[in-house]
């Protein structure tokens, strides 16, 4: 699970832009967005670089997960 949504929204970027940077299309970033699909480690990591964040804070914990299902 990833926290990408939440990240694009706290910096007030659109999907679009990221999907423009990233050159993939923008379903395939708001599949990531809405953790329908994750990224690989090296796109995470390109993403994580282009909102200028550390790509621990595009991941969810374990325990985060965990309270999420219940």
């Amino acid at each position: 699970m990833n926290r990408i949504k939440e990240v694009l929204q706290e910096k007030g970027i659109k999907q679009v832009w990221l999907s423009e940077k990233l050159n993939k299309s923008f379903s395939m970033v708001n599949e990531y967005c809405n953790n329908r699909r994750q990224p690989s480690l090296e796109l995470l990591y390109e993403i994580a670089k282009l909102l200028k964040v550390d790509v621990n804070e595009l991941l969810i914990s374990t325990e985060e997960y965990e309270n999420e299902k219940n």
